[in-house]
Formats: structure tokens, C-alpha cells, sequence
């Protein structure tokens, strides 16, 4: 067996609607519903989808809960955009930018939270 790479993963939030709000203005998130009425958050080849608290879909994490995943998300901006883009949308960043060591190589980071406290890191390579 050979894993390819992360096709989804799934984030349980309190609020599905104010999350959406969050990723799509913040990070460019592509809205998308699914399976019903299922919201997914989608970019490049990968999605997030979403789990209201309290009415998760099966099978589920054993202990879902919010503000429990630290993520961290590539993009090609620059570290002056990031930084600058965060600020416009009055984004308070906890940390960096920073290097860091991510999968394939260094990494220019900054950390900040989104609505349920969990940990973003918005990185580029270096």
C-alpha cells in the first residue's frame, strides 16, 4: 500500500454557516454542498467538510469536538501578502512569520485562529 496524498478531511465546528463565512472570505474557499445538504469547504484537489457539533455524521472521530485540529495550509502569496490579507480582515496572527519544516522542504509560517480556536498556519515554501 501506498498513500497519495490527503483527500478530504473533516473539521467539527459549532456554527457550519459562520465557518463557511470564515473560510471562504479569509482563505478562498470554495463553498460546496454535497449529499444533501452536507457543506464542504473546497481548494486545489482537497476539501474540508464540515460537522455541526452535536450532529456529526457517521461513522465519526470518537471525541469530535471543536477547536481541536492544527492545520497547516500552503498558498503562493508572498509572506507580505499573507500577512497584509490577514490584517484586512482584522485576523489576529499569534505567531511569525516563522520557518518551519513542512512535508517537502522549509517553510515561511504564520499562525492565527479561525472562529472555533483552531490552529491555522498559513505557510509558503521557502
Amino acid at each position: 500500500m501506498q498513500v497519495e496524498r490527503i483527500d478530504h478531511i473533516v473539521l467539527t465546528v459549532e456554527n457550519i454557516e459562520r465557518s463557511c463565512t470564515f473560510y471562504a472570505a479569509v482563505l478562498g474557499m470554495e463553498i460546496i454542498e454535497f449529499a444533501g445538504q452536507r457543506k464542504a469547504l473546497k481548494f486545489g484537489r482537497q476539501k474540508i467538510n464540515l460537522h455541526q457539533k452535536g450532529n456529526e455524521f457517521e461513522p465519526k472521530a470518537t471525541h469530535p469536538l471543536p477547536g481541536t485540529i492544527d492545520l497547516c495550509l500552503l498558498t503562493l502569496e508572498t509572506m507580505d501578502e499573507i500577512t497584509s490579507h490577514l490584517e484586512q480582515h482584522e485576523i489576529k496572527i499569534l505567531e511569525g512569520p516563522v520557518r518551519r519544516t513542512g512535508a517537502t522542504g522549509t517553510l515561511q509560517s504564520v499562525y492565527f485562529r479561525d472562529p472555533d480556536g483552531n490552529l491555522l498556519e498559513l505557510s509558503t515554501p521557502c
